[in-house]
């Protein structure tokens, strides 16, 4: 599932190709929200990135939110290009006379008016974006006071209304950045290492903005999918584990996530 810091590149390089571009056609397939679409010769207004959400607001007063989920990516190509991707497999199309993008094999495809943005049952529950140059992390911990302590800290760096975009290549590699295991309930963590641990993931996030090739230590992962190989901090054997309600694979070191 692309995390935040893919849904961030994906929407400055949206942004770059379609800021203030009239489109010449507008598409979707499977698509929900209103029934009204943007037309033809509207312009772009804006490309933002909340967490793993991408919006893209039209000029006539429309927003389209669209969510990866574990199979969705967008693309950008010049008109006479040929697309990567199968032509069944696109959800959303926006052409310019500059450039096509379209978005494949997102689960959540949907127009919303602009004031009805704000009122989005998922995106006004969202937490403080971690992606972005100043986080609240009182806010985060206040949030995260607010769950049942005894919910696993792996379980809530997933939870996307304490704070947004981490996903579980960062819930694993922050962990392990601050030596805490992932089956740690929130209630055996004080305030002052919630801070830590959530300030680390701004960073890692923060680090990776600017390159496809995502690394939380020089030479790239330090535990995500690494079972059974040697942690680089301490020498022991990286262990994996299912955990939560949705059952997602979480790596940790067993020598020094105690």
């Amino acid at each position: 599932m692309p995390e935040g810091d893919t849904i961030h590149r994906a929407a400055a390089t949206l942004g770059r190709a379609l800021d203030g571009e009239p489109i010449t056609r507008f598409d979707t397939r499977r698509r929900r929200g209103v029934p009204a679409t943007p037309a033809s010769g509207e312009r772009v207004m804006s490309v933002e990135a909340r967490g793993k959400h991408l919006l893209m607001r039209f000029e006539g007063g429309l927003t389209l939110h669209t969510h990866m989920g574990m199979t969705g990516s967008w693309h950008t190509y010049r008109p006479d290009q040929p697309w990567r991707r199968s032509p069944g497999a696109m959800v959303a199309l926006i052409e310019t006379a500059k450039v096509h993008a379209i978005c494949f094999s997102a689960p959540v495809v949907e127009l919303l008016r602009d004031p009805d943005v704000e009122r989005h049952a998922v995106l006004s529950a969202l937490g403080p974006d971690l992606c972005l140059a100043e986080v609240p992390l009182d806010e985060v911990v206040r949030r995260l006071r607010a769950f049942a302590q005894d919910t696993e800290i792996g379980v809530a760096l997933l939870d996307q209304t304490a704070a947004a975009g981490i996903g579980n290549v960062y819930r694993s590699e922050v962990a392990w950045a601050v030596g805490v295991h992932p089956f740690r309930t929130l209630g055996g963590i004080d305030d002052a290492l919630l801070h830590r641990i959530y300030g680390t993931a701004h960073r890692l996030l923060r680090a990776n903005l600017g390159t496809h090739r995502r690394t939380t230590i020089p030479r790239g992962l330090a535990v995500y999918d690494r079972a059974g190989r040697a942690c680089g901090r301490c020498g022991g054997s990286i262990v994996t584990r299912r955990q939560g309600e949705q059952a997602r694979r979480v790596w940790w070191c067993p020598g020094c996530q105690r």
